[in-house]
């Protein structure tokens, strides 16, 4: 068995950071620039909407644009894209101005990620490797998340928006340097008739059905703990930072594990990981809303964030051992669709629903739907170290 190119990986997520980083830099800043400006609070909800709807449309041609071409084609293109809204916003700050630059960062983000995570799955060589590669891509986002709006923040607060903006147009000309380094690797196309088509075809596969569901649930759950958290913390009479600690104590818990994850991947079967984490998820959310001190809070928080944390990487590789090898990026799309249409429609809902039966309501009806949804799991196939076909 060949060794991972950890060389070629470093570059890809370095790639990955500089790229992503420029989006949640932007998401941030927008936004506060926005209120500064006195827009409404529905005003700064659509243009915060707006960073993942262009994903949500361009989910599926980014998949298609990544199978027909690799790696650097895509990635030069969201550099173009960033970096031009980017700019846009650094000449003419304006709100509008503004909407079209959350639409260009959203994009830029969706053709990257999609390119990154197709080139990541072919540099593994079998299903011990997949986990170790996506556990290690994992960590990017996470990087980029604190990255971008850490320096954006500094620089508002130092010199202003435009130096922000400035800087948030540099930073997708730096990904180029670790993008250009990177190895093609040729694309692959199926020899069977009828093998392709429209990307809706491959839900036709059961095990790929059931994990987009499986996907779903679980990012349904990301979104139900970073949106209610505020409301319950409100409601708790807990303090700005306390709230932020307890998001924090969450976000670092999930990048924690996924450190751990390249080194624990030969012990873990997918199917395994990802029915315990629906299930430590379910439980946790049950308890949640009895909870009132920040600290138990907080505890509950990271421990949710181990249990989310560590299934990006069981799902990864379990998506790349079942979609044919030609329409992997078809098959990224798809789950990006899923992810970001449920982060915009989700938020909405739960905010409804959160009306109607109360935010404790929220966490339980969705902790029992995902409690319930271990039973797909335990039904997906899982591939601890034997080579890919």
């Amino acid at each position: 068995m060949s060794p991972l190119p950890r060389t070629e990986l470093a570059r890809l997520i370095a790639a990955q950071v500089c790229l992503h980083a420029c989006m949640t830099g932007f998401r941030m800043a927008a936004p506060l620039m926005a209120l500064r400006e006195g827009h409404s609070a529905a005003a700064v909800g659509m243009l915060l909407a707006l960073f993942a709807l262009a994903q949500v449309i361009l989910a599926l041609p980014a998949g298609r644009l990544a199978d027909r071409h690799g790696i650097r084609r895509p990635l030069q293109l969201a550099i173009g894209v960033a970096t031009f809204g980017a700019l846009l916003s650094l000449a003419w700050p304006l709100f509008g101005v503004l909407c079209v630059t959350a639409l260009t960062s959203g994009a830029a983000t969706c053709l990257t990620m999609t390119a990154v995570q197709r080139h990541a799955g072919k540099l593994a060589h079998d299903g011990t490797q997949l986990k170790q590669v996506f556990s290690w891509l994992a960590i990017g986002p996470s990087i980029s998340n604190f990255v971008g709006p850490f320096l954006a923040g500094l620089l508002i607060d130092a010199s202003g928006f435009r130096a922000a903006y400035l800087l948030l147009a540099l930073l997708p000309s730096l990904a180029w340097l670790w993008a250009r380094q990177l190895t093609e690797i040729p694309a692959q196309h199926s020899e069977a008739p009828g093998s392709s088509g429209s990307a809706w075809n491959l839900l036709r596969q059961p095990d790929l059905r059931r994990l987009m569901i499986i996907n779903w649930m679980l990012s349904s759950c990301w979104d139900v703990h970073t949106f209610l958290v505020p409301v319950l913390g409100h409601e708790r009479s807990l303090s700005a930072s306390a709230i932020g600690a307890i998001l924090g104590g969450f976000a670092l818990a999930a990048t924690a594990i996924r450190l751990l994850m390249p080194w624990l991947a030969m012990h873990l079967r997918e199917s395994v990981v990802i029915a315990s984490a629906m299930v430590a998820t379910a439980l946790l959310f049950a308890v949640y809303p009895l909870v009132q001190a920040a600290w138990a809070m907080g505890v509950l928080s990271i421990l949710l964030g181990v249990a989310l944390g560590s299934v990006q990487p069981m799902i990864m590789s379990t998506l790349h051992q079942i979609t044919p090898k030609h329409r992997h990026g078809e098959a990224l799309g798809l789950r990006a669709l899923a992810i970001n249409g449920s982060s915009v429609v989700m938020p909405l809902l739960f905010g409804s629903a959160g009306v109607v039966i109360g935010v404790a309501g929220v966490f339980w009806a969705v902790g029992a739907m995902v409690g319930a949804g271990s039973q797909l799991a335990r039904r997906m196939p899982s591939t601890a170290t034997s080579p890919r076909p």
